[in-house]
């Protein structure tokens, strides 16, 4: 597993990733993380993806940033007709391999998220976990998202906060790609923001309790 990365009870937790930019270079550096038959992240999808998306209908979802698919599988496995979005195609190859044998079928594209585009308004849900971008390019990318959704549809999207650096664990250590609530809430264009907050979430580190600190916001399309 990435170094530094705490173990939760079901396994690594949703934290070490590092900054995501435009280079070649680092997708093949992901693609070398991933390369291997053991999961860098969880099999279980995120909690509060599960928690902020188990009450709703089924419909067509996109997970932006997918890595090896955990959310878009479990979404899968709920009815959803699922597009997983990441550029390292060894995590979408390993996603592939998880879903084939949990009998879900997920649509898989390998593309950079700063490059690539959503259909619009195509979407009646939209997950982004866990994606560390520098500013502007964070806010292009959940302009996009946005944009995605469909009338009445949602997103969800966590990510490390800001004051995980001094009250958290894990995480990047960069404070310029880590999160706020109100930044992330103030650039969703056109949609109505249910939830901008701080979720503590429990961890175990080394046999002791901890908690990291994620930003998580929950919008919708009227």
């Amino acid at each position: 597993m990435p170094p530094g990365t705490a173990v939760g009870p079901t396994g690594p937790a949703e934290h070490a990733q590092p900054e995501r930019r435009r280079s070649l270079v680092d997708s093949k550096a992901w693609d070398e993380r991933y390369t291997g038959t053991e999961l860098v992240w969880s099999a279980e999808p995120n909690r509060f993806v599960a928690e902020h998306t188990g009450d709703l209908p089924a419909g067509r979802a996109i997970d932006l940033a997918a890595g090896e698919g955990r959310n878009a599988i479990w979404l899968a496995k709920q009815g959803w007709a699922v597009t997983a979005v990441d550029f390292s195609a060894a995590a979408l190859a390993k996603g592939k391999l998880l879903a084939d044998a949990q009998g879900v079928t997920v649509d898989w594209v390998a593309a950079d998220l700063l490059t690539w585009r959503p259909e619009t308004g195509a979407y009646d849900l939209v997950v982004i976990a866990y994606l560390h971008l520098p500013e502007a390019d964070m806010k292009a990318v959940l302009a996009e998202a946005a944009a995605a959704l469909a009338p009445g549809g949602r997103l969800v999207f966590v990510g490390h906060d800001r004051t995980n650096l001094t009250d958290g664990v894990g995480g990047p250590q960069d404070p310029a790609i880590l999160h706020t609530p109100e930044t992330v809430a103030g650039t969703l264009p056109g949609l109505r923001v249910e939830r901008a907050e701080r979720a503590h979430r429990p961890l175990t580190v080394d046999g002791e309790p901890r908690e990291a600190i994620d930003t998580l916001v929950i919008a919708t399309r009227d």
